[in-house]
């Protein structure tokens, strides 16, 4: 369970203000990335089924676009607050630095429940927070893509407002779209299959045979599936993973000792990612607490969640036979949770890293709506995956070097990128 008390953002901010001392960035330019350069709350009302007219909260928090237009998903979520946007805005301009590819960061969302809402009220929310941005989005500006809880349908709506504004085809103003209206083959497996191409490539410097390690995940969304897809393939086993249950309002893991079996639970789960628990012990499976995914007896954890999810409070769970963690993830582990990681020894392959394969493949898809000219998807998950081994090779050589925990070393590239492109612009 996350840690309620700590702010996303003052995160964000804590994690590069300790990289900035390091790199000895000047004062001017420190104070300049660690806010955003611009942000917007929206109000989105919106008429009910029932008739009522009801406001929504929306935001779009741009950190910095020195690199290229920003770059960054719109979630809707009933927790959503400016504080994690801002945080997750600015973790977006290091993915895209780290990666290297010409993007800044942004992003995006509105204060609701998708579960609760009908398809023609969410309709409305897309269009409404379409409406009030559009001067300020678009493929030279600012893309949006989805989130959690936002997918392709969310997107047309979005691009089909925007066009409809602006009277022209921009098929590039958004990404995540449905593959035949603009959108890229790989693209629902590139986050996850991301993450897993660096936790491979983390294993071979390590040594280790993938088929002989174990793992834990958090999360059964899209990312956590198509991670444990591809980590399964390479011959490593899945014991446990967990979901959120909507109508018991908090989390739930499932275990079991031979290894998940995805395919079947995949035929057991809504759209939301969340598992039927009674079905699940039908086939077999121990249904735990939800924290329980931290505790396992494995080599490697995957965080595929939400934010703030290893903390103080429950690292100490972390088995001792971990020896790996790849945040899926954005922003899953607090400073102090990282100090006693470090402590520990255990290989982090941050989050802005590991996941960026996301965001790369909205690139990839960018340039194609350019071009208006479309890859196959074996074409695409290899650029990926030489774009995220490249990545993840720069970032390991760098801590190997120095003496660096990944994670700083991470930070060391992305941040060093993007001031040294406000400073060849003069803004700083």
């Amino acid at each position: 369970m996350a840690d309620s008390s700590y702010n996303a953002f003052k995160m964000a901010q804590d994690q590069f203000d300790r990289v900035a001392e390091q790199i000895n960035l000047d004062a001017g330019t420190r104070e300049f990335l660690r806010v955003p350069m611009r942000e917007y709350h929206l109000s989105i009302p919106v008429r009910m089924d029932d008739g009522t007219i009801k406001v929504f909260r929306g935001f779009r928090v741009q950190h910095n676009d020195a690199r290229g237009p920003g770059k960054g998903g719109i979630r809707f979520h009933p927790m959503e607050t400016i504080d994690t946007v801002r945080a997750l805005a600015m973790w977006m301009t290091w993915k895209c630095s780290v990666v290297d590819i010409p993007l800044g960061g942004s992003k995006g969302g509105v204060i609701c429940d998708p579960h609760h809402l009908s398809l023609k009220e969410q309709e409305q929310i897309c269009r409404g927070w379409v409406r009030q941005l559009a001067r300020d989005l678009g493929p030279v500006r600012d893309v949006p893509a989805p989130d959690i809880m936002t997918n392709g349908q969310h997107m047309l709506w979005m691009m089909d407002e925007y066009e409809t504004i602006t009277g022209g085809k921009y098929p590039g103003m958004i990404t995540g779209k449905p593959v035949g209206n603009g959108g890229s083959l790989g693209r629902t497996e590139a986050t996850g299959f991301g993450v897993v191409y660096t936790l491979r490539e983390a294993l071979k410097n390590m040594n280790i045979d993938p088929s002989n390690t174990v793992a834990s995940v958090q999360g059964f969304g899209n990312v956590a599936q198509y991670a444990i897809q591809l980590y399964t393939q390479l011959g490593g086993t899945v014991i446990c993973c967990s979901c959120w249950d909507q109508g018991e309002n908090k989390s739930f893991s499932f275990f079991k000792a031979e290894g998940i079996d995805l395919d079947q639970l995949r035929k057991i789960t809504d759209r939301f990612g969340g598992i039927d628990r009674a079905k699940a012990v039908d086939l077999g499976y121990r249904v735990l607490p939800g924290d329980d995914w931290i505790k396992q007896e494995a080599d490697i954890l995957i965080p595929a969640a939400m934010e703030n999810q290893i903390s103080a409070k429950n690292v100490e769970n972390i088995h001792k036979r971990i020896k790996i963690i790849v945040e899926a993830a954005n922003g899953p582990t607090t400073p102090e949770a990282d100090q006693e990681i470090q402590n520990r020894r255990i290989f982090l392959i941050p989050d802005f890293l590991a996941n960026a394969g996301g965001v790369t493949c909205s690139y990839f898809e960018q340039v194609q709506n350019n071009m208006n000219y479309y890859w196959e998807k074996e074409e695409v998950l290899n650029k990926l995956d030489y774009k995220m081994t490249s990545a993840f090779n720069g970032v390991a050589e760098l801590a190997k070097k120095n003496n660096l925990f990944m994670r700083d070393a991470a930070y060391i590239i992305a941040i060093s990128r993007v001031a040294d492109a406000c400073k060849q612009r003069g803004w700083v």
